[in-house]
């Protein structure tokens, strides 16, 4: 029985000592390999990088929209603020709250965008430019439109308020169909999706309001 149990220890010795040198032999290849293998790990994160590079590409078009519809929501925000103060039906006041909580954020968003292409973010319409844009853009209204609606009040605020802003509703989904065709940006081509969804939505619940549908 003693012979044998020293039979069994030496075995064990020797396959425990057979292991300990294939494991050193395998530490010693990986660090030999060690500078390739971060060369790899570097290489294999590269396509990731260059589709993120990709990602962040923009032409012509995202700049255009960008610089555009700052212009156009800030127009819309300016006509629903004058119908928080002056519309009489709290339906519409509802819409125009809901149409500066929505158009504000984006006017920040691309404003961001045009900042981080190094391009200007348009300055603010003056009382001298009288909002007098609308030969530029579809949908504008003109400086005697704005007029017009800030002087109206009550049932009459109402219903300029409302079908001035279906137009307006309308130019933008025709830029934001516009920058889905020709954009590249997808940040860009998003948020105009999103404008054509919940713009289209407003047209239709602004014509139900004014009894067209």
């Amino acid at each position: 029985m003693t012979a044998h149990r020293a039979l069994v220890r030496r075995t064990a010795l020797s396959v425990t000592a057979g292991v300990a040198a294939l494991v050193l032999a395998a530490c010693g290849s990986d660090s030999g390999s060690g500078g390739h293998d971060m060369g790899s790990m570097e290489s294999d994160s590269s396509p990731t990088a260059t589709a993120s590079a990709k990602a962040g590409d923009h032409n012509d078009a995202d700049v255009d929209f960008s610089k555009e519809m700052i212009q156009h929501h800030r127009q819309a925000v300016d006509m629903a603020e004058l119908a928080a103060d002056r519309a009489s039906s709290q339906e519409v006041k509802d819409l125009a709250t809901k149409v500066k909580g929505a158009q504000d954020p984006e006017i920040k968003t691309m404003s961001g965008w045009l900042t981080s292409w190094g391009e200007d973010v348009p300055e603010e319409m003056s009382a001298d430019m009288g909002h007098d844009m609308s030969s530029a853009m579809p949908g504008m209204m003109s400086g005697t439109d704005m007029d017009k609606l800030e002087k109206a009040s009550g049932a009459e605020f109402d219903t300029m308020f409302l079908t001035m802003m279906v137009e307006h509703h309308e130019g933008a989904v025709e830029m934001a169909e516009t920058e889905k065709a020709d954009g590249t940006y997808g940040p860009a081509t998003k948020l105009a999706d999103d404008v054509v969804t919940a713009q289209t939505a407003e047209i239709k619940q602004m014509n139900k309001m004014l009894g067209k549908s």
